[in-house]
């Protein structure tokens, strides 16, 4: 069986483009691979968090992981920070990374744009050599990433044959990407131009979490962002409100977008709308009623110490091997 990874930051509560581009992905892939999820939470400190809002994100998505279908009995579920190894790597991959690689990454440039360089921390800069350690840990074959995380994973790339060239061994497994296309990027539902994100879409009604009020989502859908043709049509380029809508129901009913089409050939918006803000509610119930029977109990402690254990003795094996190779055992 071909291994997978991917981890989602709890840099904020995650939303329903996390659930539809990701979670919701992964439990279809630990059907079909050896799949790894964590927390990624050294990766949202690039950023400066609350810290009680962090342990709580952190444990809230562990948790919808399992809540939205992922297996602990099939996959390996942990929070990053257990794993010690992934820092580790992480400082060595930064000794085998250029400047000027770092600097061409496109989410670094955006985000630190608007900031003076006296005040953008090194971690937001040195954010790809730890995802690349995330990746290359587990010698997975393959990590589903999002249209924004494709060029991370091309420095994973990068850095790992690099290094399998420079001591003339195979140190690492070369990992391949897989770009979800249906759902790939949900975007916000009052400006389709930006992904539905907290940080990116700062409306509270372009965007819907997991963990909120199923009626106020429903609301949310029925007040999208459209336009005036009163066709349900795929076109992103002159239709990216309902195109948008689209993606997202054709996700959560595992239709495709030829199928959705068909559907409401002859069907205004209005039911449009109503058949997505319906499909999203039930979504979010049922979400949420798992979610509420483990959050606050003995279980989850006991996946993520679990879990923490079997990515342990992966990671540490690997973290050795490397370390020999480059001279530091």
């Amino acid at each position: 069986m071909k291994k997978m990874i991917s981890g989602i930051k709890p840099s904020g509560s995650p939303t329903l483009g996390n659930y539809i581009g990701a979670i919701k992905n992964f439990v279809h892939y630990q059907n079909e691979y050896e799949l790894y999820v964590f927390i990624a939470d050294l990766h949202a400190i690039t950023i400066r968090q609350d810290p009680l809002e962090l342990k709580r994100n952190t444990l809230d998505i562990a948790t919808l992981y399992i809540a939205c279908g992922l297996n602990p009995n099939k996959c390996t579920i942990f929070v990053q920070t257990d794993v010690l190894e992934h820092a580790n790597l992480g400082f060595i991959l930064n000794c085998f990374t250029y400047m000027g690689e770092l600097t061409r990454m496109t989410q670094f440039k955006e985000k630190s744009q608007n900031t003076n360089n006296d005040s953008i921390g090194v971690g937001l800069f040195t954010y790809p050599p730890l995802m690349a350690a995330d990746i290359l840990l587990y010698d997975v074959d393959y990590v589903p990433v999002g249209e924004d995380q494709v060029q991370h994973l091309e420095i994973t790339r990068d850095i790992a044959i690099r290094i399998n060239n420079l001591y003339n061994q195979k140190v690492f497994v070369i990992p391949d990407k897989i770009v979800n296309k249906v759902g790939a990027r949900i975007k916000s539902l009052q400006d389709p131009s930006k992904k539905m994100s907290k940080s990116e879409d700062p409306s509270d009604k372009g965007c819907i979490f997991l963990l909120e009020d199923p009626n106020k989502a429903y609301k949310k859908i029925m007040s999208a962002v459209t336009d005036n043709e009163m066709l349900v049509k795929y076109d992103p380029d002159n239709k990216p409100g309902i195109s948008n809508l689209i993606q997202i129901y054709c996700s959560l009913k595992d239709v495709s977008i030829e199928t959705c089409e068909e559907e409401f050939k002859d069907s205004n918006y209005g039911t449009f709308k109503k058949a997505v803000a319906e499909i999203v509610k039930t979504t979010l119930e049922n979400i949420q009623s798992r979610f509420k029977e483990i959050r606050y109990t003995d279980k989850l402690a006991e996946i993520l110490n679990e879990g923490k254990l079997k990515a342990q003795k992966i990671a540490s094996k690997k973290l050795l091997e490397i370390e020999k190779v480059i001279g530091l055992k």
